[in-house]
This record gives structure tokens, sequence and C-alpha cells, in this order.
């Protein structure tokens, strides 16, 4: 746990004085954020970083989360596919067990807080349950322009009961929606232990024991298992760029509790992929560790983001302040942290040659690849740190209040 001054070093005086001017009309409120997971992905990384801090500069927050079965979360990942324009069999036993798993939670756990903070759909239905005191925030943290039909107008049923809604970009607001739309960027922690700075002994010793060799130049993504990242087709990139430079592939990424379908992914990168991996230069990670994360990203030649959606890529923020290039697909939130060929490269998701040809131009111009590592450092460090985050929901509750 950090302080605010913590971040002093890093943000400067004024950022964290400002901070504390703006908190004193919140002092003692109480805040409830509600999402579906402790660990795995980037809601449960930003809860454990603002939430503390909401605590230490005197709002009163609490996080929870929603239980469920294994049939609850096999359902969700279809919501969520969905939502992010994938097909969806919608019956109305998924919608049953969608809602019953709110109906549980009602049972067990009171809501009389002064705001509540509902991420993503799993927790949507929570609202028909309470008897509404207070203003209800839905934060959707996924790419919602072009949601299957059927199942979002089911979801509006819920949302419409809502105060406001944040969306992570501009483009994901929506014209059939009558509820207040604001924009709030994610943004990461640079004191935690996935981002703060190690040492280089740390780093070899983090990436010799999960076996990874740097005797090759490493290209790296960290995702989810998940077909929106598209790890098979970071796999077709990498033969690609095989061709010409003799280079090593990890693909790292975590088992998040409410994501049934990561273990298949995994399974299909291993098939593809089996002859890469046997010579080891397809290295395939699933280990929960920050820090190997950490150690990962400081120490690859290029970063990769081959998402197919995504609602703004945590990962992308994370490589950037690490001073690491990045090649990157030029979807949802990624191209409001790229600004192409100024601190990396974005690349339509399909175009497997321009992604492995943006890799090759990095990995033979060491000077390119320095200066877009600068590059973005400073662009994370300007616009995509936890306290502007903080000071993003500072705003938000005064104009709540007012």
């Amino acid at each position: 746990m950090h302080t605010l001054e913590d971040y002093r070093e890093i943000v400067g005086d004024r950022i964290i004085s400002t901070i504390q001017k703006k908190v004193r009309r919140l002092y003692g409120k109480h805040i409830i954020h509600i999402n579906s997971t402790y660990t795995g992905g980037g809601v449960a990384e930003i809860m454990s970083s603002i939430v503390p801090l909401m605590n230490y500069i005197g709002i009163d927050a609490g996080w929870r989360i929603l239980r469920g079965n294994p049939d609850f979360f096999t359902i969700t990942k279809k919501f969520h596919n969905a939502l992010q324009g994938g097909s969806i069999h919608f019956t109305e036993m998924k919608k049953k067990l969608y809602v019953q798993a709110s109906q549980d939670f009602y049972v067990y756990t009171h809501i009389n807080h002064d705001f509540v903070f509902i991420h993503d759909s799993q927790p949507l239905p929570l609202i028909t349950f309470y008897k509404k005191r207070q203003p209800w925030i839905w934060r959707c943290h996924i790419d919602l322009s072009n949601p299957h039909e059927e199942l979002w107008n089911f979801l509006k049923n819920f949302i419409l009961r809502y105060d406001m809604v944040i969306f992570s970009s501009d483009t994901y607001k929506r014209e059939d929606l009558p509820v207040e739309q604001k924009v709030i960027q994610p943004a990461i922690d640079p004191l935690s232990s996935k981002n703060m700075e190690i040492s280089k002994k740390d780093i070899s010793k983090y990436l010799k024991k999960f076996g990874i060799p740097t005797d090759k130049p490493l290209i790296t993504q960290i995702s989810r298992f998940d077909p929106w990242k598209d790890p098979q087709g970071v796999v077709e990139v990498f033969k690609l760029v095989k061709e010409k430079i003799d280079c090593r592939l990890v693909l790292c990424g975590s088992m998040a509790a409410d994501d049934p379908e990561a273990c298949l992914v995994n399974e299909k990168v291993k098939q593809m992929a089996q002859q890469l991996i046997n010579n080891n230069d397809v290295i395939l990670i699933t280990s929960e560790n920050n820090i190997l994360v950490n150690a990962l990203q400081r120490s690859s030649a290029v970063i990769l983001q081959k998402s197919i959606r995504e609602g703004f890529g945590l990962t992308v923020t994370e490589a950037l302040w690490k001073g690491r290039p990045v090649v990157a697909s030029n979807v949802g939130g990624i191209p409001l942290q790229i600004k192409d060929e100024e601190n990396g490269f974005l690349v339509e998701p399909s175009d497997t040659k321009r992604f492995a040809d943006r890799i090759i131009q990095i990995l033979q111009n060491p000077n390119l690849a320095e200066n877009m590592g600068e590059n973005g450092k400073e662009i994370v460090r300007k616009n995509f740190l936890i306290t502007r985050l903080l000071l993003d929901y500072l705003d938000l509750l005064k104009d709540i209040i007012r």
C-alpha cells in the first residue's frame, strides 16, 4: 500500500497538492466499487490501487466481488464477446442465470453507500434488487461501439436505471442511450509490482526462474489468452519476423477467474506453435506473477498488442511506461496512447505482414527503438498514471454532488 506522497517524485508537487484540495468536499463519503474478480485483467489492477488511495486521502472506499458459479462466468464471457461485436445464442436460461448471480449477491450484501460504481457487465443487474438511495454509476471498460443488438437491448433494461455511464473513449458513447455519458481513461500505478523500477539482477533472476533465455531479442505480448487479443495471430506475425531475424516470442497471460475461455485459447496456441515451442522459440506463460511481467516488458526488444478489440489496453500503457517500443493494433483505446511513428507503430489488426515489417524495422534500428521508448514514457507520465485517474474520480464525484 502506498501513500499519496509516494508519487511525488514521479508526478510532482502540483498534482499532489491538487488532489488534496479537490478531496476536501468529499471527506467521509462512502463509495463502493463492485466487479467480478480480485485478480486478472485491468479492472482488478486499477481497483487494487485506486481504492487504497481513495481511503488514504479521506474517502471511505470499499471493493466487493460479485460471486458466480462456472455457468455464470461462461455466460458473462459470451456476453463480453458479444458486446464487442461477437455472436451469441441468446436464451431465456442465459438471462435467468445472469440475473441470478446479482440476486444472490443482494441477499448477503448491504449497499448503503453514498456512491455505487459497478464495473463492466457482470454485476450490472444489481441495481434492480436494491432500493436506490444514492447515485449508481456504470463503469464500462470494453469497446461498446458495435454490440450484439439483442444482448444490448436486454442489458439496457438495467443500464437505463443508472445515473451515469463511464466509457474509456468518446467513440464508445451510445446515441441510443439516454443516460449521461462521460469519458475517463484508465491508468496504471507506477509503484505497483508490475510497473515499479526493478534492478537488472531481479530481471535476470525472474527470467531465469521462468526459463526465458536472453540470447536472442525478445518479442513479447502480455495479455489474457483471449480470442480478442489474437495470440494465434501473434504467432503468425512471429513466423514472418523469424524468417529475417533470429528472435524469440513470449506470450504471457494470466488466467482470470472470470474468464473460462482462457484455457481453451491457450491450448489452441500450443497446437499451432508446437514445433516453435519445442525449439524454445515460442514460450507460453500462464503464471500470475507481476514482477515477471515487469521483467519481461523491461527486457523485451519489442512489445506487441495485436488485439482485434481493445477497450483501452493497459498492457500497452505498461510497456510505454517502461520505455519499450510498441507495435499495436489500431483499435479501441490503443490510439489514445500511441501516436503512429512517434512513440510506437499502429497497424490494422488483420495486416500480419505490416506487423512483422514494423517489428523488423525496430529490431534493425536501435536508435528508433530508444526514441520511441523515451516518447512513450513521457506520454504515460503526463496522461495515464493513477494520480490522474484519482483526479478524474474526484472531479466526477464533485460534479455529481453539485
